[in-house]
């Protein structure tokens, strides 16, 4: 269950990151409510799988992939370019990623 809790931290994690930038600095009152569900949201479900999982590992994952899904959503909302340096760093956080939660048993 920490897992998916994880992933459900990474998705709002994802939509505060997103929010932020759209809410104009909280000047947009829809987008800024919908990033302090973000924010919130986030905070509960990486609070929920910190319970189980070593925050050595639950943490990292979290904002590494919600690094990496922001900078591509990022791009398909607001048409932001993906450079090739970007993409050797992408990799670089998913194989950390990878093998953190590869360890998280041991």
């Amino acid at each position: 269950m920490a897992w998916i809790y994880l992933l459900l931290a990474i998705i709002f994690e994802i939509i505060f990151a997103l929010g932020a930038s759209a809410s104009q600095g909280f000047t947009k009152l829809k987008v800024s409510l919908i990033t302090l569900v973000g924010i919130v949201g986030g905070i509960y479900f990486i609070s929920l799988a910190l319970k189980t999982l070593d925050v050595g590992v639950g943490y990292p994952i979290w904002t590494g992939v919600g690094a990496v899904g922001t900078v591509i959503f990022g791009a398909l909302i607001f048409k932001e370019k993906i450079t090739s340096a970007k993409v050797v760093c992408f990799v670089a956080i998913i194989g950390g990623v990878i093998g953190l939660k590869s360890l998280a048993g041991v």
